[in-house]
């Protein structure tokens, strides 16, 4: 990925994602290591086998994300999806995961894929199951990420799927869970209007 905008530095090391059981409220999210120093993930205790529970350690809670109180949501008029936005400032859009609650991820020109963080798709439900491992690589460095296919994204009236995702833990500013990149607005014409604060997503 590359752009005025890098992803930190500082990404959690995802080595394997084992994530069986469908989502469920207010849920615990444990992280434990095996004997090949390989990582896991799973929502609730129960969900760790039982020989590597006394070395699991809680990592935060998996809820569905709440309805983000930052931007407004995006209008849609003759087929145009408009995002206010500050200028000077990284440009926050609302997103939805396969058409249930909205994330807030930061649009970015500069990131040929766009990356979400486990929680947020845990909490929507989204199964990390055959999700192939890759190394993402940047000027700030390389981490591992997983690839995770989406039913959709959608932004207003702006609408793509299947979008297959890097999925790992970096940790953004302004309460962000990711990053919408390039393969996502590649599918539109994206005129970014800093005189008004305006970006625009129209249809090819």
């Amino acid at each position: 990925m590359g752009g005025a905008r890098q992803l930190p530095h500082s990404i959690l090391a995802v080595l394997l994602l084992t994530l069986t059981l469908a989502p469920a409220a207010h849920a615990q999210l444990y992280r434990w290591t095996d004997e090949k120093g390989e990582t896991h993930f799973a929502q609730g205790m129960e969900s760790v086998p039982e020989r590597y529970r006394s070395r699991a350690s809680a990592v935060g809670r998996v809820d569905p994300p709440p309805a983000p109180s930052g931007p407004a949501a995006a209008t849609v008029t003759d087929g145009v999806t408009r995002i206010g936005f500050s200028p000077g400032f990284p440009i926050m859009v609302m997103a939805k995961i396969n058409g249930r609650a909205p994330v807030q991820l930061v649009l970015d020109t500069g990131a040929t894929r766009t990356a979400i963080r486990p929680a947020a798709l845990i909490g929507l439900g989204v199964t990390y199951r055959d999700a192939p491992k890759v190394q993402i690589r940047g000027v700030t460095g390389s981490a591992s990420a997983y690839l995770v296919i989406l039913e959709s994204v959608e932004v207003g009236g702006a609408r793509v799927g299947p979008l297959r995702v890097f999925s790992h833990d970096a940790q953004l500013d302004r309460g962000a869970e990711g990053l919408l990149g390039r393969d996502f607005l590649n599918h539109f014409r994206v005129t970014i209007d800093n005189a008004r604060g305006i970006v625009e997503l129209a249809p090819k």
